[in-house]
């Protein structure tokens, strides 16, 4: 999962005030429905001490209705800057919630966000094609953008006069140039807007002429749904529903990439690391390619902000994160370690400051554009929860070896 959407936060001191919201809106109470919520959350930050001027600007944005139909969440953070971050998430946060706090509560987004697909609808017919992105349940979630070839004769003529078989050659040439056109249109968009996945559909002539005709950096992500179209009689749930399932695959597959990739590193002692410690040395060598968290994390995480929600403690609940480690950073993204001494060592005296380490490496890894994936139980070994693929090794990269003598299964650190 692409976590560049956080990095607005990166270069921010706090506080933030961090939102989750349901943003579901039902058919009789509409945009009541969030109004709400919302005024409860804005009691909460309230209480904690959160602005008159960042509440108002979280009142604007709030305001502003996201248009995606069915149940779905949002998360927004802001400072005494604006807002910082407003983005849907697939599903209804497991709380709806704000804290005001000097770190954004992020774990619960994160988990959210790992659902998210930056995707692409293409629907064609002979003589052009629909364009718009899509949300998690396969429906629109923007304009739709119509796109047309140029070339009209597209129709055969049925007439047994000697004229047939020109026209109808002419019909072809007009379907072949017409998807010739929208395939350039989305290697076009696929180059400009970098989605990671195309959804094609349309008229069974047109799909396969577009998709023969697209380069190869758009070929490569995209896939056929059916049940698309441009025209009347499209059944637009059922399409929906296949989008829906097509995104769905593409997830399983995007994680599972990772975690298989974690896994054979992890296997072969190079090209991945685990544990706390050894995941903030390549984080500060701007080596991680993925930064990878159980989802046992984000369940505790989302345990404690909910104890911490209900009074039950005096804190936003980040120190049931990570067994309470924390991380020290420093006023460039990628200053991370375990310890001041470490950061001083280095000639890092300045602007040094103390996070939650689940906060401090998901900034560390933003800043490196890395990306990040949250791995099921049982899925791969992460030493305190945590792992990180690697984009290149070195020497003096940590690595793990598997005890394979004895009958236990802990990993255990081996410098080289």
């Amino acid at each position: 999962m692409k976590i560049d959407w956080l990095k607005p936060l990166v270069g921010h001191p706090g506080p933030f005030a961090t939102v989750y919201l349901d943003a579901t809106r039902s058919a009789e109470a509409g945009d009541r429905n969030v109004a709400n919520r919302w005024r409860a959350v804005r009691r909460t930050l309230e209480k904690q001490g959160a602005p008159d001027a960042v509440l108002a600007e979280l009142d604007e944005a709030v305001d502003r209705p996201t248009r995606v139909p069915g149940p779905h969440g949002r998360v927004l953070i802001a400072d005494a800057d604006g807002v910082l971050v407003d983005r849907v998430l697939r599903e209804p946060p497991a709380l709806t919630t704000g804290v005001w706090h000097e770190v954004p509560s992020l774990m619960q987004a994160a988990r959210s966000a790992d659902e998210a697909v930056n995707a692409l609808c293409v629907t064609v017919d002979r003589q052009g094609a629909d364009f718009c992105t899509v949300g998690v349940d396969g429906h629109p979630t923007g304009a739709v953008e119509a796109f047309e070839g140029g070339h009209d004769e597209v129709s055969k003529t049925s007439s047994p006069s000697v004229k047939r078989a020109t026209i109808e050659s002419r019909a072809e040439d007009s379907w072949r140039r017409n998807a010739e056109a929208v395939a350039t249109e989305v290697d076009r968009r696929v180059a400009a807007e970098r989605p990671e996945i195309v959804l094609l559909s349309g008229d069974v002539r047109a799909v396969p002429l577009v998709r023969g005709a697209l380069g190869r950096q758009a070929a490569e992500i995209t896939v056929e749904v059916p049940g698309g179209g441009r025209g009347p009689g499209v059944r637009e749930d059922a399409f929906a529903d296949g989008l829906s399932d097509a995104l769905d695959s593409f997830r399983e597959r995007r994680r599972e990439q990772v975690l298989a990739e974690l896994r054979q590193g992890l296997g072969r002692e190079d090209g991945a690391v685990t544990s706390i410690d050894d995941v903030v040395q390549v984080l500060a060598r701007g080596q991680v390619k993925h930064l990878v968290l159980s989802e046992e994390l984000a369940d505790a995480a989302t345990a404690a902000l909910r104890t911490w929600s209900e009074g039950g403690a005096a804190s936003p609940g980040f120190s049931g994160l990570l067994d309470g480690r924390h991380l020290w950073i420093g006023p460039e993204p990628m200053h991370i370690a375990v310890a001041r001494a470490e950061l001083e060592g280095g000639g890092v005296t300045d602007g040094l400051q103390e996070l939650p380490a689940a906060s401090a490496l998901m900034r560390a890894a933003v800043a490196q554009d890395a990306g990040l994936a949250f791995a099921p139980e049982g899925s791969v070994e992460l030493m305190d929860g945590v792992g990180a693929t690697l984009r290149w090794t070195d020497g003096s990269t940590p690595h793990e070896w598997a005890a394979s003598m004895s009958g236990d299964n802990e990993r255990v650190r081996s410098p080289r």
